[in-house]
């Protein structure tokens, strides 16, 4: 459903238009590249639980610009059932598709010696099939299209099992990899699949987290996303220097890391 039944305006040969559809919008990382995306001639479709506000961003995107550039749905990412009817709604009010989002997470913490399903469950649900359901579909379209760009937002947390929460690291783990596999069926027909993998953001995931390092704002992380975008590359920490930390990490044996807490 959205407040704004009002298609945005068609592009045309004299007047070409980028569409991208982003999951995840409401706030964080979503919220700086919603802005981002606007700021470099993009139409969006916004996606997210949070109605008010994703109305608030909306009106803010298009008073900046002085023209409609936004268009929100208020979608809960585990509403599966709702995304073949969805999709092409958004992308009939859109005007087109050329880049597709997907952004939305959460992260249940559970503590280091406890054990809780009914937030495990939620974690797998949003993480990963959440975003099963909206790739799948879109992966179809752009395979048809031969053309398009997919952007996937994962996580430094899923380069290895951590004791802090297992399902989180579990969910990421598994987007990156689906991530991969699309890259690898898509590649070689003209769309490009990004894997993002921050490490942390200034964001309400974090927002009680202690002892935590490099926390950069969302702007940052929007600006190197986008960079990313235009630039064509497969798979970006942000902010860079975790590459070289998530190399150590997965090369640290079995038998050390199982003792660390982190």
């Amino acid at each position: 459903m959205t407040k704004s039944e009002q298609k945005l305006a068609t592009s045309t040969p004299l007047s070409p238009k980028k569409h991208a559809i982003l999951v995840g919008a409401s706030s964080g990382i979503g919220a700086a590249l919603a802005h981002r995306l606007a700021d470099e001639g993009y139409q969006i479709a916004l996606l997210a639980r949070r109605e008010e506000m994703l109305s608030t961003l909306t009106d803010e995107i298009n008073s900046k610009h002085g023209e409609k550039r936004a268009i929100y749905y208020v979608h809960d990412v585990t509403n599966y059932d709702s995304v073949p009817e969805l999709l092409p709604k958004i992308i009939t009010d859109l005007g087109g598709l050329d880049t597709f989002i997907f952004n939305a997470g959460v992260a249940h913490m559970v503590g280091l010696k406890k054990y809780d399903f009914e937030k495990d469950r939620q974690t797998v649900e949003v993480n990963l099939l959440g975003a099963l359901a909206w790739l799948n579909p879109v992966a179809e379209r752009f395979q048809e299209l031969k053309s398009g760009q997919i952007v996937g937002v994962s996580s430094v947390a899923g380069e290895r099992g951590r004791v802090g929460n297992p399902a989180y690291n579990t969910s990421k783990a598994a987007l990156s990899t689906y991530l991969e596999a699309l890259r690898n069926r898509l590649d070689k027909l003209g769309v490009n699949v990004l894997t993002v993998k921050p490490g942390f953001v200034q964001t309400d995931m974090v927002k009680d987290a202690k002892k935590l390092f490099w926390v950069i704002s969302p702007e940052q992380a929007a600006k190197d996303i986008y960079k990313a975008m235009q630039k064509g590359k497969q798979e970006i920490y942000t902010p860079a220097r975790w590459r070289l930390v998530m190399f150590v990490v997965r090369n640290i044996p079995s038998f050390v890391f199982r003792k660390l807490t982190f």
